[in-house]
C-alpha cells in the first residue's frame, strides 16, 4: 500500500497530502491581508511554488484548480498574475467562483491538485 506523506498537519488541515504522486493541496490564502487582490495573488502562487518544489514538482504538473473570490469582478486582476505563471500550454482544469470568505480581508484562496 501506498505511504500517505502529509505535509505541517495541523488537527484540521495539512498544507499538501501526496499519495500516488498525486498532490492535493490546502487553499492557498496570502500572508498579507491587507494587500490588494494582485499581491494577494502573487504571495499565493509564491507559497504553491514553494509547496510544489517541497514534493519535488513544479507548476507543468497541475491537473485542477480551485479559486475562490471575494469579488467575482477581480477575475481580470486575478487573471493577469494566474496567467503569466502557467506554463504555455499547461493550464490546468479550473473552476472559479465568488465566495463569502472565512476572513473578511481575504480576497483569493486557491487550491490545486497537482501531480510529480
Amino acid at each position: 500500500m501506498s505511504k500517505i506523506i502529509r505535509t505541517e498537519p495541523n488537527p484540521i488541515l495539512s498544507k499538501v497530502v501526496e499519495y500516488h504522486g498525486f498532490l492535493f493541496t490546502q487553499g492557498f490564502v496570502a500572508r498579507d491581508l491587507s494587500a490588494d487582490i494582485t499581491a494577494q495573488t502573487k504571495d499565493i502562487l509564491a507559497q504553491i511554488d514553494e509547496a510544489l518544489e517541497l514534493h519535488g514538482t513544479d507548476n507543468t504538473r497541475l491537473l485542477q484548480a480551485q479559486i475562490w473570490l471575494k469579488d467575482i469582478n477581480d477575475r481580470d486582476a486575478l487573471n493577469a498574475v494566474w496567467s503569466p505563471w502557467l506554463p504555455k500550454g499547461g493550464a490546468p482544469a479550473r473552476a472559479c467562483v465568488e465566495a463569502k470568505m472565512a476572513h473578511p480581508d481575504v480576497l483569493v484562496e486557491i487550491m490545486l491538485i497537482a501531480t510529480k
